[in-house]
């Protein structure tokens, strides 16, 4: 799993283990096809909770401009990470124990006044919000903004062109 850490970066990828790379290297991806300067990083809730409220607390002096965090089970990491900054912080729920239930209500759960935008559970949450971050990014990139509108185009375009026997 590649460890960036480019002041460039205008999205952060985190998740709570390494393994959850092999999900959410479908944020990575998608971000980088739609030429979204990204990073990617492992932190815990749990078990790095200085070095987590530290990297929140200086994310956007850094210029990341949207925080998509991952985890599982008692999957608190966004939620901590959107306690200690003003940026939009995705939740990814990850398959867990309980097929990732137990990390949805997790995500998704929080308080008034501190927001978690959540996504779908696994890989499909994971790359639905690399799109939404792109989106987020989008309103004030114009290119960004235009190769998203081509990406869904192209998907579009796809399921169109499907036939049935």
């Amino acid at each position: 799993m590649p460890e960036t850490d480019s002041s460039a970066s205008l999205v952060a990828i985190i998740m709570g283990s390494k393994s959850d790379w092999e999900t959410m290297r479908q944020a990575v991806e998608t971000l980088d096809e739609l030429g979204v300067p990204n990073e990617a990083h492992v932190l815990s809730a749990h078990r790095t909770p200085e070095a987590t409220t530290e990297f929140a607390r200086k994310a956007a002096d850094r210029g990341i401009r949207v925080v998509i965090a991952a985890a599982g089970g008692a999957a608190h990491l966004a939620g901590v990470i959107a306690a200690h900054t003003w940026l939009p912080v995705l939740g990814v729920p990850m398959t867990s124990a309980l097929n990732g239930l137990d990390s949805l209500l997790s995500t998704a759960q929080m308080p008034g006044g501190i927001p978690v935008g959540t996504l779908a559970i696994g890989k499909a949450g994971a790359k639905n919000a690399a799109l939404l971050a792109a989106s987020i990014i989008g309103l004030n990139d114009e290119k960004v903004r235009e190769k998203l509108l081509a990406f869904r185009k192209k998907q579009t375009e796809t399921v169109l062109a499907q036939r049935l026997p």
